[in-house]
């Protein structure tokens, strides 16, 4: 058997809803069955054959050969397997998903692993805004599993994050970790105005520097701490990977102090 691939065929002129095209659900279907998937978001009705050419026939490995800023919602609830993008993605990229594995080389829109449960999720490029937090109204974003993003993260990255580990490797938008509840973010490049916003517990590496913090956090000083060596091993041999705080003295400041403030955020000194 081989992975099920889909082709790109022309760049589609609406947004495609793509959540039907995770493993479980095409476990089981004859190709032409898949072709005949509604993937389409008006009354044009686009199915998958219009879309893509499809070959291989192993749900359990799916790739899309192309990608699109119209590819929304790839990997949505996907509880097993693997999905491979070759280029960019829309919006909702994972959300709620509780295993398996998507890897994206290129970059993803708004909502990136929403209320995701578990699972990997790989960016090589760019993340939009709400990377692993919550949509309106619901109280908790993130609630497991590992997201790395090569390039920089929109704004409010984990918000009402409640467990997991998010990990940037360039700049963060403003209000990173706002309303945290649990959960790691480590953030390689800058990182904009105050992150950690409202935050109870969790943990934010900011090994690039902040623009500012809000006062309601408190300086407690150079943390040569053996958790952090912990921490940075266990990153290392996962799928986050090494981490720029590795074997580096951080400053620690604690708060946020006007809510819970038992949250943490680490400088480089």
């Amino acid at each position: 058997m081989s992975g099920l691939t889909f082709r790109k065929k022309a760049e589609p002129e609406e947004r495609l809803d793509l959540s039907p095209l995770v493993p479980a659900r095409l476990a089981g279907l004859a190709a032409k069955d898949i072709a005949a998937l509604p993937i389409g978001l008006t009354r044009r009705g686009l199915v998958v054959d219009d879309v893509f050419t499809i070959a291989g026939d192993d749900p359990a490995a799916i790739r899309f050969e192309g990608g699109s800023h119209r590819f929304d919602r790839i990997g949505e609830a996907m509880a097993a397997g693997d999905i491979t993008v070759d280029g960019d993605v829309g919006v909702r990229l994972g959300r709620a998903m509780a295993g398996g594995t998507i890897t994206v080389n290129g970059t993803a829109g708004d909502d990136a692993g929403s209320a995701m449960a578990g699972g990997v999720i790989a960016i090589s490029g760019d993340a939009g805004d709400r990377l692993g937090g919550p949509f309106a109204g619901e109280m908790t974003g993130m609630k497991g599993g590992t997201i790395t993003v090569g390039g920089h993260a929109g704004a409010r990255a984990g918000d009402r994050m409640r467990r997991g580990v998010i990990a940037i490797a360039g700049d963060a938008a403003g209000d990173l970790g706002s309303r945290m509840i649990a959960g790691t973010i480590v953030v390689g490049g800058t990182t904009a105005a105050t992150p950690g916003r409202l935050m109870k517990r969790g943990t934010l590496f900011l090994c690039g520097g902040v623009d500012h913090l809000a006062p309601t956090f408190l300086d407690n000083g150079p943390a040569d701490l053996l958790i952090l060596k912990v921490m940075a091993d266990a990153f290392a041999e996962g799928a986050v990977g090494p981490v720029p705080f590795a074997g580096k003295m951080m400053r620690r400041l604690g708060g946020d102090t006007a809510v819970l403030g038992l949250g943490e955020i680490f400088l480089p000194i």
